[in-house]
């Protein structure tokens, strides 16, 4: 009796095919700081923190526990808190937003572009125009290199400058990208960026990274990043946290490092392959003029009609994994819609949380299983 072959399931992110191709430096690299026992503060912090800093061609890096902590320490560093408001993308993961809110600040919610994911300058701007009428001080933007692709830095810098507000650039699923010709890491007064295991540049646990050109902010993050340490360990001198980077991490990272630049590169095969294939079927993301994308997500956006619990359900039917970034903006979410949002609302973010689909995306997907995918999404569209 012939019966038909569940397909195996195909993983979203591969960590597997990575942890395979680097095999024994990792476990040397692990097994070094076991020897050394220095888990936190040991040689290979520093050692990460001039090769980011290096790799993306900014002055300083500094390491942290995580891409949330990255943001929030930028914040405590410049004083941000209550009365103050920081300009944010709602179409984001919450984490961007949330940092905001922890330091006493008001996130003000800002729409992003239909085409790029990424903020909006024209609604930054009437998201500044909203601080004030509420009687918030205006002292921030944080833009987002959403899904991998950098922001447009020139326009959110040229609206900062007017404005005299600072930008801390979220890269936290860009890093690695670039725009006009820079890497992030260079836009700003800080980048901040995110080391989970399913980032591009990933650990084994939670870890992240800020970048900068300015020397005193860089001494003042060193001073948050430990409990606001001064000279005296004993005598804080601010607010801080504990909010270290464990060496075995950044041994990790060290390692992963050394194949970014070949990763990078495979992805962006994977998204040309993504593209040529799903054109017609669905909206397949597009890449501004000038920017790059490490294509931390492939997200395409189902045809009008389309109903998207469904697709999901026929995509797993074959195997393939789809996850749904994000289902509902910021501004939607429980915790955050006591906050602002620009005049005139955020269409933008509201209509891609209904209708966005990421697909299995990382740099070990080859072009067999990427077919099988292709395949499947064209499938699942047509019913």
């Amino acid at each position: 009796m012939n019966q038909h072959l569940r397909q195996q399931p195909i993983p979203f992110i591969d960590t597997v095919a990575q942890r395979q191709r680097l095999g024994k430096s990792l476990d040397d690299a692990v097994a070094r700081v076991l020897t050394h026992c220095q888990f936190l503060g040991g040689p290979e912090i520093t050692q990460l923190e001039s090769e980011l800093a290096a790799f993306c061609g900014a002055k300083h890096a500094v390491s942290c526990s995580s891409g949330t902590d990255a943001l929030l320490m930028v914040l405590m560093a410049q004083g941000i808190g209550p009365g103050d408001a920081v300009l944010c993308p709602s179409f984001t993961f919450c984490a961007t937003g949330e940092a905001v809110a922890l330091t006493g600040a008001t996130p003000v919610f800002v729409d992003v572009l239909e085409d790029t994911f990424n903020i909006d300058p024209a609604s930054l701007r009437r998201g500044i125009a909203t601080a004030k009428r509420l009687g918030l001080k205006p002292k921030a933007v944080i833009p987002v290199d959403l899904f991998g692709q950098s922001a447009q830095h020139d326009l959110i810098a040229a609206v900062a400058e007017a404005e005299g507000l600072f930008v801390l650039d979220d890269a936290a699923q860009g890093f690695g990208a670039s725009y006009q010709n820079r890497r992030l890491g260079t836009f700003g007064l800080a980048t901040a960026t995110s080391f989970y295991p399913a980032k591009p540049l990933g650990c084994f646990g939670d870890g992240g990274a800020i970048l900068t050109d300015d020397a005193d902010l860089l001494e003042k993050l060193r001073s948050v990043r430990v409990h606001g340490g001064g000279g005296d360990k004993y005598d804080n001198i601010r607010l801080g946290l504990t909010a270290r980077l464990d060496t075995i991490q950044a041994a990790v990272l060290i390692e992963k490092l050394r194949i970014f630049e070949d990763e990078i590169a495979a992805r962006n095969v994977v998204a040309r392959r993504y593209t040529e294939g799903l054109a017609g079927a669905v909206k397949v993301p597009q890449l501004a003029e000038g920017c790059t994308s490490v294509w931390a997500q492939y997200t395409i956006r189902l045809p009008k009609g389309c109903d998207r619990d469904a697709f999901q359900a026929a995509m797993k039917a074959q195997g393939v994994p789809t996850v749904i970034y994000y289902p509902k903006s910021m501004h939607q979410q429980t915790a955050y819609r006591i906050f602002p949002v620009a005049d005139g609302g955020l269409p933008v973010s509201e209509r891609l949380s209904s209708d966005v689909i990421s697909l299995p995306m990382h740099a070990y997907l080859d072009e067999a299983t990427q077919s099988r995918i292709i395949e499947a999404v064209r499938g699942a569209v047509t019913g």
